[in-house]
């Protein structure tokens, strides 16, 4: 479904009524969209007055694409900075303008006998820091414009190479009927990586060429696919389960270590004051932990430690935290009235 399709299931001339809503949603995006259209369609379906993604995945690829709704926008960077894994398919014998299976073929040249042998050695080769310059399809900025931009119009303009680490690398025999040859790779990258660039250094590297026949990122700072949902399934959902999806905004910094504060220091944390502690008392010095008030309970944003002193970094308002809680206190009623329905819904298929 195309992000135009999906706006014309609105009413003509019917306004959506957006609503703030705060957390993250695991998001399997489909092949076809690109990120951002992705987004529209997940924000308009839960009407949300405030939304973001955390990194551009191309249309041709699909897999795990975090959405950021509401506060949660506001840790968005933690997702954009992790580790992530991916699947590809390389396609052998062929170059495309783009690197992919979306651009037309440039170069065309005949494939080696791929042995075992050589897989190893190039997944050797290719795995570690690596220096990898950024292909010209891609949304990265040269003098305000994408470089994409430039290369829709023939043009290429000198990239800086950029240091990326490739920590894992398995590479296997695969077959496809759009090459002679092909391979599967996952791929367990840091930020900033090219998966259709380090296809189409390891085709160079090969003799032959390479471009990507299909992409899927598997984890991205520790959310997996098994997690997501599609967007089919959002769209069959009622608003409420709609919601009933989203994670909260702490879960982008559920790996970091937590601290609690009791109500006068909450509020204080909140106006944006640095709090001293005891000694130890925070815990030890850390460049980011989360931080929770207990009257009532409740994330109130993430902060550093440095010397027995709290830090804070990114804060929720007092109006954010408020929504939150009344939409959690709704989550509950709502199972509530559900858990007494069930009885009745189950004897009316008595006979």
């Amino acid at each position: 479904m195309t992000q135009t399709s999906f706006h014309r299931q609105t009413p003509k001339g019917q306004k959506i009524q957006r609503r703030p809503v705060h957390g993250v949603l695991l998001l399997d995006k489909p092949l076809g969209l690109s990120s951002n259209q992705a987004l529209q369609k997940a924000k308009w379906l839960l009407r949300a007055d405030k939304a973001g993604h955390t990194g551009t995945l191309d249309p041709l690829a699909t897999g795990v694409l975090p959405l950021c709704f509401g506060a949660a926008t506001k840790f968005s960077q933690i997702q954009l900075d992790a580790d992530k894994t991916y699947e590809a398919l390389l396609l052998l014998g062929q170059k495309t303008t783009t690197a992919d299976a979306e651009g037309d073929v440039i170069e065309t040249r005949p494939v080696p006998q791929i042995t075992p042998e050589l897989l190893q050695t190039i997944t050797q080769r290719f795995t570690g820091p690596l220096a990898q310059i950024p292909p010209m399809y891609s949304a990265l900025k040269k003098d305000g414009k994408a470089l994409y931009e430039y290369a829709r119009k023939g043009i290429e303009v000198e990239r800086e190479a950029r240091h990326i680490l490739i920590y894992e690398l398995n590479m296997a025999l695969a077959h496809d009927a759009r090459a002679p040859a092909a391979i599967k790779i996952i791929v367990r990258c840091s930020k900033g990586t090219y998966i259709r660039t380090l296809g189409e250094d390891i085709g160079e590297a090969l003799g032959c060429g390479a471009h990507l026949g299909s992409l899927r990122r598997l984890e991205t700072g520790g959310f997996v696919a098994t997690q997501c949902v599609t967007l089919p399934a959002l769209e069959a959902m009622t608003e409420a389960e709609r919601e009933a999806c989203l994670l909260p905004a702490q879960s982008l910094v559920a790996a970091y270590p937590s601290v609690t504060l009791d109500a006068d220091n909450a509020g204080r944390f909140l106006s944006g004051l640095r709090r001293r502690g005891e000694p130890g008392q925070w815990g030890a010095d850390a460049p980011l932990v989360q931080v929770y008030g207990s009257e009532p309970a409740a994330f109130l944003g993430s902060a550093h430690i440095t010397a027995d002193e709290l830090i804070p970094q990114r804060l929720l308002s007092p109006i954010e935290i408020q929504d939150i809680l009344q939409s959690a206190q709704r989550a509950v009623e709502v199972l509530a009235s559900l858990s007494m329905a069930a009885p009745v819904s189950a004897g009316s298929f008595q006979h």
